[in-house]
């Protein structure tokens, strides 16, 4: 028995700090797995704006966003870091999915993108949703964008390029996300079918003021058009930024400025 106590008190952390902070962990992520398991979870979206004088929608981008059994939002930075690369990570993406092809049938003008890790690309149970979608509404898919972030993209390179090779008839787009912030490999851009990155907003932040900023945004701008992809900028706050942004030949723009993510349109 004392054997056994002291083999429990070697996995319970000495600092009660660490100790809440694990207990907490543990209870979002069974909150989590209970919110996919019962359908608990909601699309919110963001305007992307066409960056012409009057700023049009051009799509908006779907954020899932996990309820408790109260109905209140477990925040994704409590979890999201924890389960990117996990079965359950892979689950987000299955429910972020399913929710977006519904709202796509229930709004013929809507159009979307869904994030989605370069992992989930090749997981059964995603793999499902979508043949089913594109099997059953082809229509549906050509308003889908699948958007997948720098990081995941470079990790798994050979795997994207293939899947983006067998969605090329059913007119799938891509984004690629937070363009610039991680280690893209240039030599992939040609062999990638991205039709459109989101330049990441770090480098947009204060553009209107920042020398360095200004010629970042503008050369990671000047690539994408290189390889005929359109260019967004994500989070821009003011005016300022995207009247700059404007100047120097973004495509679309991305922000808290243009409009915060909704459940509703």
């Amino acid at each position: 028995m004392v054997k056994s106590l002291e083999a429990w008190d070697d996995q319970v952390p000495r600092d009660p700090l660490e100790y809440a902070v694990s207990v907490r962990d543990r209870d979002v992520l069974s909150m989590v797995r209970d919110a996919l398991a019962t359908n608990n979870c909601r699309l919110a979206l963001q305007p992307v704006c066409a960056a012409h004088s009057n700023f049009p929608v051009a799509f908006h981008e779907c954020l899932i966003r996990v309820m408790d059994v109260t109905g209140r939002i477990i925040p994704a930075a409590q979890f999201m870091g924890q389960i990117e690369d996990t079965t359950l990570g892979r689950d987000i993406d299955v429910a972020s999915l399913k929710l977006a092809f519904q709202l796509l049938k229930q709004s013929p003008d809507l159009r979307l993108s869904v994030n989605v890790s370069a992992r989930s690309l090749g997981d059964a149970a995603w793999r499902r949703v979508l043949d089913a979608e594109l099997a059953n509404a082809a229509l549906h898919a050509e308003r889908m964008i699948l958007e997948i972030s720098e990081d995941s993209a470079m990790q798994l390179p050979e795997v994207v390029i293939r899947f983006m090779e067998e969605m090329q008839p059913h007119g799938i787009a891509f984004a690629l996300d937070d363009f610039g912030a991680g280690m893209t490999a240039f030599r992939y851009l040609k062999d990638f079918l991205f039709d459109l990155v989101k330049v990441d907003g770090h480098f947009v932040r204060n553009i209107h003021n920042d020398p360095d900023n200004q010629v970042l945004a503008e050369s990671l701008i000047t690539v994408a058009h290189q390889f005929e992809m359109f260019a967004v900028a994500e989070g821009v706050e003011s005016q300022s930024e995207a009247d700059f942004l404007l100047s120097i030949g973004v495509d679309c723009v991305q922000g808290y400025h243009f409009g915060v993510p909704k459940f509703s349109l």
